[in-house]
């Protein structure tokens, strides 16, 4: 699901919920998903915007995969309870 972010993530969502318990949730923002930490904190924008708006929603965190991503990154992913698939873009 291409959630967004900011405002566009406040319009989405409400719609989002509505049909969605859950949801993989796209990392392709501006910069783009490519760590847990930064999963985290995208997540705890889905979660306060969903909570302010009174919905439930269950966000299905990804990372943005390149030639980058270290080998330690995708264990900590792994292991960090929020990152449920890792998208493979080079």
């Amino acid at each position: 699901m291409h959630l967004r972010d900011g405002e566009v993530l406040a319009s989405v969502l409400p719609d989002t919920a509505r049909r969605f318990a859950c949801a993989m949730v796209m990392p392709n923002l501006g910069p783009p998903v490519r760590t847990v930490d930064t999963a985290r904190a995208y997540r705890n924008r889905i979660l306060a915007t969903q909570q302010a708006a009174g919905l439930s929603f269950e966000p299905l965190m990804t990372l943005y995969l390149t030639n980058h991503t270290t080998p330690q990154e995708i264990r900590r992913a792994k292991t960090s309870g929020i990152v449920h698939r890792e998208m493979n873009h080079v």
